[in-house]
């Protein structure tokens, strides 16, 4: 409703995760550095850690497009809530094999052949999982024991697990003690200060066509911080909220009650 009047070109506080808005704050880009230097270093594994809706997902996908296509071959992972034999075939589905075996063994032989060849054609193999703290504790394994394939010289599979706080916990118990020994790269997203919300909110506002309206004023900002404890998709919705709040009373500026709307409509929809 509110995307003409305020001449955008597109709504600016989606909460889907496009790499387009991504707002580079000083924990995204650390985060970012750390994933490419895990994976151009060869670190076996790597660990991305971050709070719900603190933009792993879209900071997944900058990663994705910032790697050479003509160097590297991606798997990702989005519901890791599968067997073994699941993700086995799901690895080999998303390096774009048509035939798969059936058998885990098979598989796992079908995996080291696939990458032996990749990486004689001079190719570099990356497996992204997301919501790693889905996995099993029989696939945290299976995938550990997929790290082990190499050749004299390199290991043939770079893995990055992404995942909530809880994915600390898990990986915390003796069951994954062998793999944890193997996380030589590990990041944790923080969620925004109020600083950073603010650079935030503008940097969306202005790749979604603002002309300098609306404005949010400083108490509103503050308020939006406070309820989201800086978290960018809860940021999202209530600016999203607040926006509306705004154009529903004609006004170029979102003041400190239109977030405080915001706050009590979301509010409502988690009661």
């Amino acid at each position: 409703m509110y995307q003409s009047y305020y001449g955008f070109t597109e709504m600016p506080f989606h909460i889907t995760p496009d790499p387009k808005f991504l707002y580079l704050s000083p924990t995204h880009q650390e985060a970012l550095q750390h994933l490419k230097y895990g994976v151009q270093e060869r670190k076996g594994f790597i660990v991305l850690v971050g709070e719900v809706g603190c933009g792993k997902t879209t900071l997944c996908r900058k990663f994705l497009a910032d790697l050479d296509n003509q160097h590297y071959d991606t798997a990702l992972i989005l519901n890791p809530r599968m067997s073994e034999t699941q993700m086995l075939k799901a690895i080999l589905t998303e390096l774009g094999e048509g035939k798969i075996n059936r058998g885990k063994s098979d598989l796992i032989s079908q995996i080291n052949e696939v990458l032996l060849t990749r990486i004689a054609a001079g190719r570099e193999i990356v497996l992204i999982i997301d919501e790693a703290q889905n996995l099993s504790f029989e696939v945290f394994e299976q995938v550990r024991l997929l790290s082990n394939l190499e050749t004299d010289k390199q290991k043939l599979l770079q893995i990055v697990l992404m995942g909530q706080p809880e994915l600390k916990e898990k990986l915390a118990a003796d069951e994954l003690r062998q793999l944890r020994q193997r996380i030589l790269v590990h990041y944790e997203l923080r969620t925004f200060t109020r600083e950073e919300l603010d650079h935030y909110v503008q940097h969306r506002i202005t790749l979604a066509g603002g002309m300098g309206r609306p404005s949010f004023t400083p108490w509103a900002l503050r308020h939006i911080h406070k309820v989201s404890r800086g978290i960018p998709r809860v940021i999202n919705n209530l600016c999203d909220k607040a926006l509306l709040s705004a154009f529903i009373r004609d006004s170029d500026e979102v003041n400190y009650w239109d977030a405080r709307r915001a706050a009590k409509d979301m509010d409502r929809l988690l009661d």
